[in-house]
This record gives C-alpha cells, structure tokens and sequence, in this order.
C-alpha cells in the first residue's frame, strides 16, 4: 500500500497536494555510506527501502553485498591480511628480545584466507541486521533509477520490483579500473588479490596509491618477491613530500624493489609465469600482476542519463554540498561522487544526508581535516595541509617542526627504521595546519591528533600538553626548535 512521504525536516515544501509514495526514501547500494544514511534516515522516522547486490567477495556488474567495498573486499580484510604480514618481521625481530626460535616459522596462507573471509561473512550479516533492527527493508538484486521518484529493482531470478520514493540516494561506491595494455586480462586488481587460492611467490604491481603500497608490504611480509612499478618518483603523490620520501626508503628497506617513473607495457603469459614488459625494456617475471591504478565510480548501469542526472567526465554523479544532483529528488554520497573516497567520509557524508533531507537540520559535510592512513609497514598516517599545501595556501610563513627517531622496539631488535613526525604550523597564528606520521601505530596516535586539529589546536597548546612516557606520541608534543621556516609561495616540488 502506497504511504504518505513524511514531510518534517523538508528544505523546501510544496504548496500543492502532497503526494504518496511507497518510501520516504530509496537508497541504491548498501555499503558503508548507504547502510548509514538508510538508517539514520528510518531513525528520524523515514520509511526506507534499500537494495544490494547478492555477496561475493569479488565484486562485478552483477555481485557485491550489503557491507560494500570496504567491509567486503577493501579496508577489513586487507587490514586482517596487514596483520598477518606484520607476524613474519615481528618474530625476527623477537629473537633480540630473548626468544629462541630454534625451528623454521612458516605461514599458511590458505588459514589465513579462510580466516578473513569467515570474518567478512560475519560482517555481512551484521551490517543486514543493523537494517533490519533500524526497520529498513532490504531488497536483494539490481537497482536502477527509472524517473526522478521511480526505482526498478531487479531480483535473482530477473523479476523485476518497482518502487515510488520521494527520495532516491546514490551509493553504489566504485570499483577497480585495469589500465589497457596487451594481456591486461592476465592481471588481477585488490578484490582478486584478497581471494588467491595460492600465495604468489614474485609479484609485479602497477601503481603507487594506498592500493599499491599497501599490497606491497602485505606481500613482501609474507616472504614474496615484490617488484613495485610507478610514474612518478615517488609513491603516494598527494601526500607530504617528505613522507613520501620515508615511505619510499621504508618499502625498500624491507626488501621491495621500487621502479619509479616506469609504467608496463604488455604482460605475457609463459610456462614460467606472466612476463611483464616495461616502457623502459626491462622484463620482469611473476606469479601474479597487480594493477592499482585507480577506480572507477558504479554508474554505469543506474540509468541516470536516461533520467537526467549530471555525471562528470569520469562517470562520477555531480552533487552540491548537500549531496543532491541536479534532479531534487535523487542524491548521491561516498565513492560513486568522487569527492574524497574514504569510508569515513562516507559515513560523515550519510549522516549529513539524513539530518538534512529528515532530520530538519541542513548539514554540509566538512571535509577539513579529515584524517587518513595508509598500511604499508610501518604505518603512514596524515590530518590537516602537507608542508605543501600550507605552503600554497598560506598567505604568510609556515613553520616545520620534524622529529626522526629509532623507536624504542628498533633500539633492541636491531631493525634499522626511523619514526617521522613533522607539524605544520602558521607562523602568525601559531595554528597547527597539519600533522604527519610514518612509524608503528601511526593511524591509532593521529586520531587523537587530529581532534586537536579539529579544534584549532596552536603549538603553544601542544607544546603545553604533557607527554605520555615512554611513547612514540609524546614527541608531537615536545618538538620545540623550528626545524625551518618556509615562505609563503614557495615552488612546489613535483615528486
């Protein structure tokens, strides 16, 4: 039976007669920034519906689960395997502790494979009973958009369920692209690499994001060889500069073989594995191919050009700083917007969704000092402008403050890398403009941190804050001798 759209917590109501509808709101895709907004949404009183494609680890056109991207197939379980890499170093390195290994360690990456996917299956059901306490009705299938207030959902079996919302919210995330090169097809991306029935002995990966990165140390820890192929000089292009810099000495200390400014060319399948030609006539062998070069968001089969919504050249939907197209009735949040993929972001960006379209509150998401990690080992974790981007930015000098140290675990265990820490600060104003990190437990450490920056936060207040002794963290706040002083407008370096 049709219901009447609630109409509290409305930006604009009509004049006119109001009209029914089966749901106050429809949300296309049930990952993270989907699952939030469908039930903050039902929490102000919403009816929602919301559809999803059936599971699988390994997503297409066609599969998914309600979970998305980073539940199923990206931040969990790479994390998991993250955790596992990190055991191999972490027992040679306890041998200076005192611990006699007198036996060879070996890993078993088939326990571990069957470990992960039980605890994204578990998830899986979690984030499906989280709709169903929140009341949210759950269709499994394709959904597509058929007019401004008018979704077709279509089931396993090809039945095909319509649906009339006053709202319809876009969250169908994004996905990997592979570069076209001759024998691309012979290459995996970050949803296969999670799911390798064997564990591969020599990798070649393309790229030099998080993925990239990430994949490297997760490989290299578990004994593989790892030859790391990118365009630029350095990887992680948008971080801080010198960073960038650490992470690169970092990766290959541990053992990784980085190729910068070099891309592929081809891949060849042979007897003794996948031959990869580089643009530099180099040959490189191995046992699987990565390729992280980017994503794509999932727009393709909604149908929104036939309804109107704008996309930008990438295929990404264009929403204002409310998260709404060009069509009223039809949003759009996390990666399928292309704004800043990150699933916390999503979840801001779900909220704000919810406050504003039920909850009578008009929220714009804030996306200034959002901080963020990548998992190579160690960690780097970042929160407010780089050294270069203060520098761009400032309208006076910008002061750095550094401090490189061997962690207290290295001093023992012999193990030869540094902690970074740097802050950015306004020299006129004092404000900590930003904050970085490369070193164990950087992400945990930068959370706190990036609250302080959140509450502009000035290096007299840090300076003022007591340490916790023995830690790492104690040294963000006891860098007192300026390490330079830049002015403002300075060249930016283009590594």
């Amino acid at each position: 039976m049709a219901r009447k759209m609630l109409v509290d917590g409305e930006l604009s109501k009509s004049n006119g007669e109001e009209a029914y509808y089966d749901f106050d709101l429809f949300v296309i895709g049930a990952g993270s920034g989907g699952v939030r907004a469908a039930r903050f949404s039902a929490q102000y009183g919403a009816k929602v519906g919301i559809c999803e494609l059936p599971f699988h680890p390994i997503s297409s056109e066609v599969v998914g689960g309600v979970g998305g991207t980073c539940v199923i197939r990206g931040c969990v379980p790479k994390k998991i395997l993250v955790y596992g890499a990190s055991f191999g170093p972490e027992v040679e390195d306890a041998r200076n502790f005192g611990w006699e290994l007198n036996e060879n360690v070996e890993f078993n990456w088939k326990k571990l494979l069957h470990k992960k996917t039980e605890e994204i299956i578990r998830l899986n059901g979690i984030y499906k009973r989280l709709l169903s306490n929140a009341g949210v009705k759950l269709y499994e299938g394709e959904g597509k958009i058929v007019g401004p207030n008018e979704v077709e959902v279509i089931q396993l079996d090809g039945t095909k369920l319509s649906y009339s919302a006053k709202h319809i919210l876009i969250a169908t995330g994004s996905r990997a692209q592979r570069p076209d090169i001759p024998g691309q097809e012979l290459a995996i991306t970050s949803d296969e690499a999670l799911s390798l029935d064997e564990l591969p002995k020599r990798v070649v990966i393309l790229g030099a994001g998080y993925i990239a990165v990430e994949f490297a140390s997760i490989w290299r820890g578990m004994g593989a060889t790892v030859d790391l192929c990118f365009r630029r000089e350095l990887p992680l292009r948008g971080f801080d500069d010198e960073m960038r810099a650490v992470v690169s000495r970092n990766l290959e200390g541990r053992g990784i073989n980085l190729h910068p400014r070099k891309n592929l060319l081809e891949l060849v399948k042979t007897e003794n594995g996948i031959k990869v030609f580089t643009d530099h006539g180099e040959e490189l062998m191995a046992d699987a191919v990565l390729f992280a070069t980017g994503r794509i968001p999932n727009t393709k089969r909604l149908n929104l050009e036939a309804v109107g919504v704008e996309l930008d050249k990438t295929g990404a939907v264009k929403v204002d700083e409310y998260s709404r197209t060009n069509i009223p009735s039809i949003w759009a949040i996390g990666d399928v917007t292309n704004r800043m993929n990150l699933t916390p972001v999503a979840l801001m960006e779900g909220t704000c969704f919810a406050k504003t379209a039920f909850g009578g509150q008009p929220s714009k998401p804030d996306y200034r000092n959002v901080p963020c990690a990548v998992f190579c080992i160690p960690h780097l974790s970042v929160v407010g402008l780089s050294e270069e981007q203060a520098i761009e930015q400032a309208n006076g000098d910008i002061l750095v403050f550094t401090s490189t140290f061997n962690p207290m675990k290295n001093t023992i265990s012999g193990r030869q890398e540094k902690t970074v820490m740097k802050l950015v600060v306004d020299a006129e104003t004092d404000k900590v403009l930003g904050a970085s990190m490369c070193g164990p437990d950087a992400p945990e450490i930068m959370q706190g941190i990036a609250v302080a920056l959140k509450c502009g936060a000035t290096k007299a207040q840090f300076d003022s804050t007591v340490g916790i002794h023995p830690s790492a963290a104690e040294e963000f706040v006891t860098m007192r001798s300026v390490t330079r002083r830049v002015t403002a407008g300075k060249p930016k370096t283009n590594l």
